[in-house]
């Protein structure tokens, strides 16, 4: 289980502290966002809003907690989906390689 989803479930059983704590060590884009809706759970808005914008998301038309916990955890399987090894397509027979000269 990666950190996000393991905070994740900490902020789904009630377990704020521990799941703020857990999030400040991240600073991806999906961490900012989980932390900005740990703020929204709090009801500290304005902290909520910071997170948001660090995380490039739009506060003031933000869903109910429950459906931007939704969005979340749609993102974050979609992240875990692309952090699986991708199998590379084989490189064109025409393809050539550049001598160090650049030709």
């Amino acid at each position: 289980m990666s950190d996000l989803h393991h905070t994740l479930n900490l902020l789904r059983a009630g377990r704020w502290n521990e799941a703020h704590d857990r999030i400040q060590h991240d600073d991806s884009m999906l961490a900012a966002w989980l932390h900005g809706l740990l703020h929204l759970q709090e009801g500290d808005l304005e902290d909520a809003e910071n997170w948001y914008n660090r995380a490039a998301r739009h506060f003031r038309s933000r869903g109910s907690l429950e459906q931007e916990l939704a969005l979340f955890e749609a993102a974050l399987r979609g992240s875990t989906d692309q952090e699986q090894p991708a199998v590379q397509a084989p490189l064109a027979s025409n393809s050539r390689v550049l001598s160090d000269s650049g030709t």
